[in-house]
């Protein structure tokens, strides 16, 4: 799907730019629905099944186990991700592009994907029913990629004091991984993924400490 639009809506071959630009400008849109696709089950399938009360009973801290199901499904998303390798190859072929906004661009999309799986977990633990988890952590994610969208920073400008909409867009999802796409390392965009992770995920513990509470 990326491939796809990369080269097709993207027009990466006429852009004649030995670059992964276009390629890495299309994840925060893509990771809208192939995220909470894989995240959704994470903990609702469990409940529905009663698998999930089975698990709460083990002599494991629930915080361990939230967080080590969150890694696999991570790590499997960054191992989905390494397979996109080809691109980079193909960047080679058709020039000498820049190492630096590659490998940030690569580090900037697996933290957003982190983000995104988070907040996927975290509506997966809040029902039993996987397509409600999917709808739920597809509009919180599109809200936190619109909170950065330049359309609506023009309209809160026309509106309301510019730094209303700077404030606005720092809680965006685009607003930081645009920023380390383009090869900026900034350790503010790295605390506000890594802030996003650890949130969803102790709201995670929460929501199931309720369930095993009652």
């Amino acid at each position: 799907a990326n491939a796809g639009c990369t080269f097709f809506l993207g027009n990466f071959y006429d852009s004649q730019q030995a670059s992964l630009e276009i390629f890495f400008l299309f994840h925060p849109w893509l990771y809208l629905f192939l995220i909470p696709a894989v995240g959704m089950r994470l903990w609702s399938e469990e409940r529905r099944s009663g698998t999930g009360e089975l698990l709460l009973t083990f002599p494991v801290r629930l915080t361990t186990t939230v967080f080590a199901k969150f890694f696999a499904a991570w790590f499997f998303i960054g191992i989905a991700l390494l397979l996109t390798f080809p691109m980079v190859w193909t960047v080679y072929f058709l020039g000498s592009p820049d190492n630096g906004p590659i490998i940030t661009g690569y580090l900037g999309s697996f933290l957003m994907a982190g983000s995104y799986l988070a907040i996927a977990s975290f509506t997966s633990a809040l029902t039993k029913n996987q397509v409600i988890s999917f709808i739920l952590s597809v509009n919180i994610c599109l809200v936190l990629v619109l909170l950065g969208w330049g359309v609506l920073g023009d309209t809160l400008n026309s509106v309301f004091p510019v730094w209303i909409s700077d404030f606005v867009s720092q809680f965006s999802f685009t607003t930081h991984y645009d920023a380390i796409r383009r090869g900026v390392i900034d350790l503010r965009d790295l605390i506000y993924f890594v802030s996003i992770i650890v949130i969803m995920l102790m709201l995670n513990v929460v929501v199931l400490e309720s369930h095993k509470a009652s």
